[in-house]
């Protein structure tokens, strides 16, 4: 499959929010499996939590946001910002599209913003995601694209 990339637009908000929502899914679901009875805890309504955040981060001026299209349709979307003070390039949200992982759409999205983080002087690259089964296709692109990472334990209990 061919895919191109372009700038976010205001009218693929509901595209992006929607393969955003089932791209997640299983790392929704790895999570509770994860969490035990924590996950209800800190989500009660995680589709909910997620809609917001991927709406507020299409909206945020501190945020560029690209799609990647298959046959004129969203497959994908990235958001990443630039902190010119420190000089690192973050991507804050990646989703692809179930029907279009495994096909280099997330490679493209990554790749696009590392050259964009080079374009703007960047000296580090960024992006964070979960150490769970359900994260291990995001760990394993960002590894083939050459991001290093840093275990951390965040632990939670409840109260």
């Amino acid at each position: 499959m061919r895919h191109t990339l372009r700038a976010f637009e205001p009218g693929d908000q509901d595209a992006v929010t929607a393969l955003a929502l089932r791209a997640w899914a299983p790392v929704f679901a790895s999570l509770e499996q994860a969490l035990g009875g924590l996950f209800a805890v800190m989500h009660q309504d995680w589709r909910a939590d997620q809609r917001q955040a991927v709406e507020a981060a299409c909206r945020d001026e501190n945020l560029t946001v690209w799609v990647a299209e298959v046959d004129s349709a969203v497959a994908g979307f990235a958001a990443a910002r630039l902190d010119h003070d420190e000089r690192i390039g973050e991507i804050h949200m990646i989703a692809v599209d179930p029907d279009h992982q495994r096909s280099g759409v997330a490679s493209a999205l990554t790749e696009h913003a590392v050259r964009w983080f080079t374009g703007h002087g960047m000296t580090l690259a960024m992006v964070e995601t979960g150490g769970d089964p359900g994260h291990a296709p995001a760990r394993r692109t960002y590894e083939r694209h050459g991001f290093t990472p840093l275990p951390i334990a965040r632990y939670f209990r409840e109260l």
